[in-house]
């Protein structure tokens, strides 16, 4: 845990390893105030949030609840918001939502709960507001008020213009944030276009707040809340006005803040001996002035807050070739190491060579997104590569995709007559419930069942075009991902033990993972978490393939590493960048426009060939060779 207080922060913040770590110390928080207020014979007041952020916090509360007796006897709790119009039985009411997180696992009295109602006819909403409002202040005001934050800044659904003072109220949403909630309701027409919140000046009246955001696409938005002036187009930043508030990040969403990228520039003390330190100030100084590593001067140094480095490094000349060579180091042709090679100044191991290697790839395409040009390397290198995909990623099928592969197979049957009635008898099936589908409606097991079968021939098609034997391409199917909904269940016993035994049957000398943690749902997250404890449990239990095996992780379809973090670049060619768009356009399901693009609408090869040429481009100004394209990877020290 580490807590910043420096003076460009006007709102406590701390940031913790992870979000694991974050969420459970939030929980213990809750649990420490319920339990003082029933001591005191009074009621706990909750305001709640919902959305994937503190869906972690809720499950430690439940734990709580069931194994270690915390009761909920004497809270009471006031949602944020809610959809409008909205359903409370549907896959997207946030009534449903905290049924399903919370409310149905502990002691809570029903009466005690409340959710602004999605159901209230609009002539009646302005009603239902005013007495939302009389009824916190009824129940003593909330004690502590839990939020998250979106990307324009919003705090419950107070979108851009909300003022300071305003109240419970209907409102319109942002494009942005509709663009957001896409996902969560299979397309943007499906997101309703207002909501009922809480405003900005009922959240501010809370006794505590505790604001949450986790990965680094909430890095931007948080630097700007809790470094800049207050503002209603960023509603957030009027959290900078109450007594009692507190910022909790895990290190991703903390990326921005000054005090983390450029402590130099808060005037915060520096560790001057760390090579990885150093390494970032140097870039982030050459990036700033625009000039190659090796032309900073002393005066460069001096004029930008790092006269304390300068001081005990004793030249800049120093300084800009030690950085200079370790960014060198980083660059290799050979991402399984080169045989027969002084290996003493690249990132990869010489030996042992050919190396097995295992890929994996959270969705059915991330692979190639993300470390294309490498996975093609490493096959025409000669390593023997394994790819692991992690789950069927059927929800991100277009419906009229099922049903196009099911007219196929009813006709394929009946061109070649090998059984017509039952492929026909599917056919009609699947159109008939997919016609009748309700927006969001969860997918029959049928149709699910297509759509994973799509992603999985697609992902064979591209391990085929790479040069991956069939029989080296494992579909994992975690169980934590197969809901057929958006909203996935916790990383289980299961989906680490399936991880176990996938490690052990290859017993890889070289993995990759997606360290990528900022996909809207969370999957890499999760998927992240899955191998990382599948090998410290393969550790602690002595597995001595291990010793030998090396962790990478990649980015690309969301997100890049800085190029101080970076520890392996590996260089892509014109030809292998086409190449890589190849073997992406294989996944014909996710071409033109992917049904969970994100904060980003462009197709995921044109994100990642702009992130390849990006990375390329930021080594070729810091004075290094220029390549078309360049993939990066951060190693994991287990």
């Amino acid at each position: 845990m580490n807590l910043l207080n420096a003076s460009t922060e006007r709102i406590p913040t701390t940031i913790y390893p992870d979000s694991e770590q974050a969420s459970v110390a939030v929980a213990h928080h809750i649990a420490d105030l319920i339990k003082q207020r029933a001591s005191e014979k009074r009621s706990c007041v909750l305001g709640l949030a919902t959305g994937s952020t503190p869906t972690r916090l809720y499950e430690e509360l439940v734990r709580l609840h069931q194994q270690e007796g915390l009761s909920f006897q004497n809270v009471v709790t006031f949602n944020l918001d809610e959809y409008f119009p909205m359903a409370p039985e549907s896959l997207q009411s946030y009534v449903r939502f905290m049924r399903e997180y919370l409310f149905d696992h502990v002691d809570i009295p029903a009466g005690n709960v409340h959710i602004p109602d999605g159901t209230v006819p609009a002539e009646g909403v302005a009603e239902f507001c005013r007495r939302y409002e009389e009824k916190i202040k009824e129940a003593g005001g909330i004690d502590l008020q839990i939020l998250g934050i979106g990307r324009t800044g919003h705090i419950g659904f107070n979108e851009p213009g909300s003022g300071a003072t305003s109240r419970t109220r209907l409102i319109t949403l942002d494009h942005i944030t509709r663009t957001d909630a896409a996902s969560d309701f299979y397309g943007e027409e499906n997101v309703p276009r207002r909501a009922i919140t809480m405003g900005v000046g009922t959240i501010l009246e809370a006794q505590e707040i505790v604001l949450l955001a986790w990965g680094e696409g909430k890095a931007a938005v948080i630097k700007r809340m809790t470094e800049g002036d207050m503002t209603d187009s960023v509603p957030a930043t009027y959290l900078q006005k109450h007594p009692h508030v507190r910022v909790v990040l895990d290190e991703a969403a903390g990326a921005e803040l000054t005090a983390r990228k450029t402590p130099w520039l808060a005037g915060l003390p520096c560790n001057w001996q760390d090579a990885a330190f150093v390494r970032k100030a140097t870039t982030w100084l050459a990036r700033q002035l625009q000039k190659p590593i090796l032309k900073l001067t002393d005066q460069d140094y001096n004029e930008n807050g790092l006269s304390d480095l300068l001081a005990e490094s004793g030249q800049a000349y120093s300084i800009n070739i030690k950085v200079f060579n370790e960014l060198q180091h980083t660059i290799t042709g050979w991402p399984g190491g080169k045989p027969n090679a002084d290996d003493s100044h690249r990132p990869e191991r010489a030996e042992p060579f050919p190396k097995r290697v295992l890929i994996f790839s959270p969705h059915p395409d991330d692979d190639v997104i993300s470390m294309g040009g490498t996975f093609l390397r490493l096959v025409d290198q000669g390593h023997e590569v394994h790819v692991a995909y992690q789950t069927s990623g059927n929800i991100a099928v277009f419906d009229e995709e099922a049903i196009r592969f099911a007219e196929f197979v009813a006709d394929y049957d009946e061109a070649f007559r090998l059984d017509e009635q039952p492929a026909e008898n599917l056919y009609r099936r699947v159109v008939d419930f997919l016609q009748n589908k309700a927006p969001g409606q969860v997918d029959s097991g049928e149709v699910q069942q297509i759509k994973g079968l799509i992603r999985r021939g697609e992902a064979k098609s591209a391990c085929r075009y790479a040069g991956v034997p069939d029989e080296n391409a494992h579909f994992m199917d975690l169980p934590f991902y197969e809901t057929g909904r958006v909203r996935k269940k916790p990383l289980g016993e299961e989906d680490i033990q399936l991880t176990i035994d996938l490690l052990n049957k290859i017993r890889p000398q070289q993995i990759y993972a997606a360290g990528d943690l900022s996909d809207p749902h969370g999957t890499h997250r999760v998927c992240l978490s899955a191998i990382f404890q599948a090998v410290q449990r393969l550790k602690a239990e002595g597995a001595e393939w291990l010793q030998d095996c090396w962790v990478w992780l990649y980015r690309g379809a969301w997100q890049e590493w800085d190029v101080d973090q970076i520890e392996m670049a590996v260089p892509i060619s014109p030809e292998e960048l086409t190449r890589k768009r190849r073997a992406i356009f294989k996944h014909q399901s996710q071409k033109d426009r992917p049904l969970f693009p994100g904060a980003d609408q462009r197709e995921f090869w044109q994100r990642a060939e702009e992130r390849n040429r990006t990375t390329a481009q930021i080594y070729d100004r810091l004075g290094l060779p220029e390549y078309e394209g360049i993939e990066a990877f951060v190693r994991w020290h287990y």
